[in-house]
């Protein structure tokens, strides 16, 4: 891995599968470390990886999802390093109610790196965050913050201030249009976009979870698409339409690809119907 120092003493690894994001903060006392990447395999990866910046002192899950929580194991109070895993109260529940019926249906369709995916402990925080906390990192802070539910319930934001750099998880999205998956919040994933946004200052770096770093005005554009998801399935809803034909029926006004939007329609439904 060659980390890119996107800003002073914060780095991006970009690492395959699914081009997840890995960002490091170095400071006097250690390194940050942001997601733990997919399995164990993956998390040894990284941590060989990380020899080059310097010595982990903690890590932050930006949310549950299997794609940055699932290396936990190879980190937390399990492992030898034995490091405070960082994240949103709504983590440990998400992973029971999605994360490992997900792990198990893999192992049990056979199919994939089952050995690897056999060596995966689900490992939760150990430090878990609400609304905002912000970490003493010897000679530099940085500040935890939850802007609401979207991409999951518990996405977690961190705020590099004296390098003005954003790390949020996949509440944006670069590489690809913004993921629907489980957990998903679509009604409501727009007006959390907007309130990332309002926060970010003009000149602000923005690393998503997944691609490039982004500035603000990318972050407001994909926002205002996310209002747009939410709008029309609110209209579509409203007009009776079923949830397995809802894609279709607004054909022409979705801002995203369509093959990824059936999630966000039975999410939304959900609570439509209620």
């Amino acid at each position: 891995m060659n980390w890119q120092e996107i800003a002073d003493g914060v780095f991006q690894g970009r690492y395959e599968p699914w081009d997840v994001n890995i960002c490091v903060v170095r400071a006097s006392d250690g390194l940050l470390v942001v997601d733990t990447r997919a399995s164990h395999r993956q998390a040894d990866e990284l941590r060989a990886d990380l020899r080059r910046l310097g010595n982990p002192r903690w890590v932050v899950n930006t949310h549950a999802h299997f794609d940055h929580s699932f290396g936990n194991y190879r980190f937390g109070p399990d492992s030898d390093l034995a490091l405070p895993i960082y994240a949103h109260t709504g983590v440990p529940a998400h992973l029971e109610q999605y994360e490992r019926p997900l792990l198990a249906r893999w192992l049990a369709s056979g199919e994939g790196p089952i050995d690897e995916l056999r060596e995966v402990v689900i490992t939760p925080p150990t430090q878990l965050v609400d609304d905002g906390a912000t970490l003493d990192l010897g000679d530099r802070a940085v500040k935890l913050r939850h802007f609401g539910r979207g991409h999951t319930d518990n996405d977690l934001v961190l705020y590099v201030a004296d390098a003005d750099t954003w790390l949020v998880g996949d509440i944006v999205e670069e590489s690809g249009p913004p993921m629907y998956g489980s957990g998903c919040f679509p009604l409501e994933w727009g007006d959390t976009s907007h309130e990332l946004a309002r926060a970010l200052g003009p000149a602000a770096t923005v690393v998503p979870g997944h691609g490039r770093p982004v500035n603000r005005e990318f972050v407001v554009r994909q926002a205002a698409e996310l209002s747009t998801v939410a709008d029309v399935l609110r209209e579509v809803h409203t007009s009776g339409v079923a949830a397995n034909d809802a894609v279709a029926a607004a054909a022409d006004r979705w801002p995203f690809p369509e093959d990824g939007l059936q999630p966000a329609v039975d999410a939304a439904w959900s609570v439509l119907s209620s």
